[in-house]
């Protein structure tokens, strides 16, 4: 393993459209459909307010928006398909009918996947980087671009006791592996994008190490998203509840675009679009 200064990463294939990282780092938008956010942006069925903020979100400037309906936080319970598709489904369909953005579904259930695409949505998030029974098939067969994160345990169990002999070794192997099975499943490797999962299984000083060893992963070749917003990190290293973690979250941003990251996915999306757009004007040059 090596770092590398290659190229941006060729764009990713949209049904409408594509995902093109050469002008500048993208934004994605989260849209947390659950009662127990760790954020406190949660939104259970509230639809309405969903689009509102899906039209907050496009208005300043979003390239993505992300909604899910299973809480990852630590310690998190896994529900039913019948209550991730409740939360999930009418607001894609909602925000789809009222917003010009294109459309992530954060889940790793096939079932939630495959509607929420018939819904309107053009890309798969999957925290369990499409281990799940049926879920690599099925996105092969879609042909929509997939995230696939690195997580160590599970969103119930991952914080118990983090270890790694060495952190940024140990995810880009996890990467090497996923990525060649991804592929053996059918789906293209120009459509796999891949997060380190920043929070997830992973000490304050595992995560970091992420931020400044990020450009390492760019080797892979893949477009790289990272998920920094609000995150416990920032408050540990700031003293900060999750309320007031905007400007740790916007260093975090900020030195992720400068080591290499190609999608940020941020809650304040007004405020990283701009954190965003400086940093894209240092490291690549203001037009």
């Amino acid at each position: 393993m090596t770092s590398s200064c290659r190229d941006i990463p060729p764009p990713v294939r949209l049904p409408s459209g594509e995902l093109d990282f050469a002008a500048r780092t993208l934004v994605m938008g989260i849209i947390n459909m659950t009662p127990d956010s760790f954020a406190g942006d949660g939104l259970s069925t509230n639809v309405t307010v969903a689009v509102e903020q899906a039209r907050n979100f496009a208005t300043a400037g979003a390239d993505l928006i992300d909604i899910g309906g299973q809480s990852t936080r630590p310690g998190s319970r896994q529900i039913s398909v019948a209550e991730e598709l409740d939360r999930v489904i009418p607001t894609i369909e909602a925000v789809r009918a009222e917003v010009d953005v294109p459309i992530s579904v954060d889940s790793s259930v096939a079932e939630v996947a495959e509607q929420a695409l018939e819904a309107g949505a053009e890309m798969i998030n999957d925290v369990y980087a499409l281990r799940g029974e049926r879920i690599a098939p099925f996105a092969a067969e879609a042909g929509v671009p997939v995230v696939i994160m690195h997580m160590q345990g599970t969103p119930r169990d991952m914080q118990d006791n983090p270890s790694y002999k060495d952190v940024i070794t140990e995810i880009y192997d996890f990467f090497v592996r996923r990525i060649a099975a991804t592929v053996d499943a059918g789906v293209e490797e120009q459509q796999i994008i891949i997060d380190p999962g920043f929070g997830f299984g992973k000490t304050v000083d595992h995560n970091l190490e992420i931020l400044r060893r990020l450009r390492e992963f760019r080797s892979l070749g893949r477009p790289v998203l990272i998920g920094t917003s609000r995150k416990s990190t920032i408050g540990e290293v700031l003293d900060k509840p999750v309320t007031e973690r905007l400007w740790g979250t916007a260093a975090t941003c900020a030195v992720a675009i400068a080591n290499g990251a190609n999608i940020i996915r941020v809650h304040d999306v007004s405020q990283m679009v701009q954190v965003a757009r400086m940093t894209d004007a240092i490291m690549r040059g203001f037009d």
